[in-house]
């Protein structure tokens, strides 16, 4: 899956339209192969990006959870950790 996809269910706050947007886009991108389209696909490219994000928007409304909401800066500390670890280089190498 993409990387830069996030999470987007079950935060407090909830996820924003422009959070879902840039989710959208960044799929559409992926399937594409394409950061940027032609002229001649641009409405085509435009379109797959608000119908995607009207589904996620669809989705994310109508999920139910019986966990507590999850803290964004809570979470975002953790991926900063993840990410510390993971490229963390070795003493003296």
């Amino acid at each position: 899956m993409c990387r830069n996809i996030k999470t987007l269910f079950n935060f407090e706050p909830p996820a924003t339209r422009d959070e879902i947007h840039d989710a959208a886009l960044q799929f559409v991108r992926k399937l594409s192969g394409s950061t940027r389209p032609s002229k001649r696909n641009e409405a085509a490219f435009d379109h797959a990006v608000e119908t995607i994000a009207a589904a996620a928007r669809a989705l994310l409304e109508s999920l139910e959870t019986s966990q507590p909401p999850r803290d964004r800066a809570v979470e975002a500390a953790k991926a900063r950790a993840r990410s510390a670890q993971r490229f963390a280089t070795g003493a003296g190498s």
